[in-house]
């Protein structure tokens, strides 16, 4: 799996870069422009003109686009708006595409490793493209093949990325988004490496391979490369398939979707950091669905022991208005130089994420609220005080902890999942410690071949 054909070639680099920076930096002139001569500034106007910018490009930087887009206050409301309409599916390679990039990765002889290789692609992504295949042996995969360039894509965007924070930096920002700039691209840089996606395969097979409501695939290495990912092919629904039907149904597969996050989290200290309604499916045993495939491998994020003692330490504080556990969980996270009032406006956002998980019966995460609305009150509340007291440095270790926590919810919100979620997430934690956490993802870490997030 060491071969490597793909180059961060400079003419590609070059041509990225002429095109994100003109796309992009028209907007950023006319926010520029206006600021330079008085005028009011029409955001929903440029949101709309940037959105559309960026949705031409389509590739990774729409991947970076959607994911600023779900984190609070990393961009004016109405550019997140926007962004969060942007979809990522690039256009699908044809078949002379698909058979020199599978040439390049298996070798010339590359067909005969196959019994079947599907030409269409049953799926497309950002970076990517899946293609369904048979071994000679009658097992049926799912093949992952990257786009060409992507290397050279990625870095041209992830450069540009400082656009968009120029742009933010403009508008009087209540966040600064330094830490959010290297974790994206930390991110993002990783999900190019499929041989490490294997590892992380490899890592939730390990953890979950005692959950019978979570289905991990089995990686093929003699199949793969760090371009191809081949694994077996998990049958499955699509999640909302079953948005109408019963009520224990919708349960189960949000059960099923809660170990899948918070066990690997709290147990770990290992998290799906895309919890993306399109990276999973739902399985069926004897005709009802009984719980999820979990697909997707490439943004998985992992935590020093410490964050995740945090994350519970701000549970507990606010389970018991502990004001010093609340101080110690910011402190451990990574925020710096918190005066009490960021931390009561913080707070407001701590209490909507753990809402659920502090409220000891059986409800929806939304409760009552719109889905539509969801979050919006109090993202508008953080805004406003965050404009007056702040600005705040978001640590690089809480960006996809906050973004996983609320693509989770959305995933319950769309089921109308009705659990209590006090309970399960207290069943997660109840033998929580740093030590037995830290000895078990040390294993695990071990085994799948993978460095300890304090050593990296």
């Amino acid at each position: 799996m060491t071969r490597d054909r793909e180059k961060n070639r400079l003419g590609a680099r070059v041509s990225r870069y002429a095109r994100v920076g003109t796309n992009v930096g028209g907007v950023a002139a006319k926010v520029a422009g206006a600021r330079l001569m008085g005028r009011e500034l029409d955001r929903g106007a440029n949101a709309a003109e940037l959105a559309a910018a960026l949705g031409g490009l389509k590739g990774p930087l729409m991947k970076v686009a959607q994911l600023l887009s779900t984190i609070p206050d990393a961009l004016p409301a109405e550019y997140a708006m926007e962004l969060a309409k942007l979809q990522s599916d690039a256009p699908p390679m044809g078949w002379a595409f698909v058979k020199r990039r599978m040439a390049a990765e298996l070798g010339a002889d590359w067909r005969g490793k196959f019994d079947e290789f599907g030409a269409q692609a049953a799926a497309s992504a950002s970076l990517g493209q899946v293609h369904k295949a048979t071994t000679h042996d009658g097992r049926r995969l799912a093949c992952k093949l990257q786009y060409p360039d992507m290397q050279s894509a990625v870095e041209a965007d992830l450069k540009q990325l400082d656009w968009l924070f120029a742009l933010h930096r403009r508008m009087d920002p209540a966040v600064d988004t330094t830490e959010i700039a290297k974790e994206i691209g930390a991110r993002v840089r990783e999900e190019l490496d499929y041989e490490r996606e294997a590892r992380h395969i490899a890592l939730y097979a390990d953890i979950l391979g005692d959950n019978g409501r979570v289905r991990v695939p089995e990686v093929l290495p003699e199949l793969s490369t760090r371009r191809l990912l081949t694994m077996t092919w998990l049958d499955g629904s699509r999640l909302l398939d079953h948005k109408n039907a019963s009520q224990d149904i919708r349960n189960t597969i949000a059960r099923a979707m809660f170990e899948a996050w918070w066990h690997p989290f709290s147990r770990f200290g290992v998290i799906h950091g895309d919890p993306h309604l399109g990276n999973y499916t739902v399985f069926d045993e004897g005709g009802a669905p009984a719980g999820i495939n979990l697909l997707d491998y490439g943004c998985i994020r992992i935590f020093r022991p410490a964050f995740v003692q945090g994350v519970i330490d701000l549970y507990h504080g606010l389970q018991d208005n502990d004001e010093a556990r609340i101080v110690h969980a910011y402190e451990v996270w990574g925020f710096k130089g918190l005066t009490e009032e960021l931390r009561e406006v913080l707070n407001i956002w701590a209490r909507f994420i753990y809402g659920p998980l502090l409220d000891d019966r059986v409800r929806t995460v939304a409760d009552g609220v719109k889905p539509s609305e969801y979050g919006r009150k109090q993202a508008f509340m953080v805004h406003k005080a965050l404009k007056e007291k702040g600005p705040v440095t978001i640590p690089q270790e809480f960006v996809f902890m906050d973004r996983a926590a609320l693509g989770l919810g959305g995933v319950f919100i769309h089921l109308d999942a009705e659990l209590n979620f006090f309970r399960l997430f207290n069943e997660a934690i109840a033998d929580f410690s740093v030590e037995k956490l830290s000895f078990r993802q040390s294993a695990a870490l071990e085994v799948a071949g993978l460095e300890r997030p304090d050593a990296a």
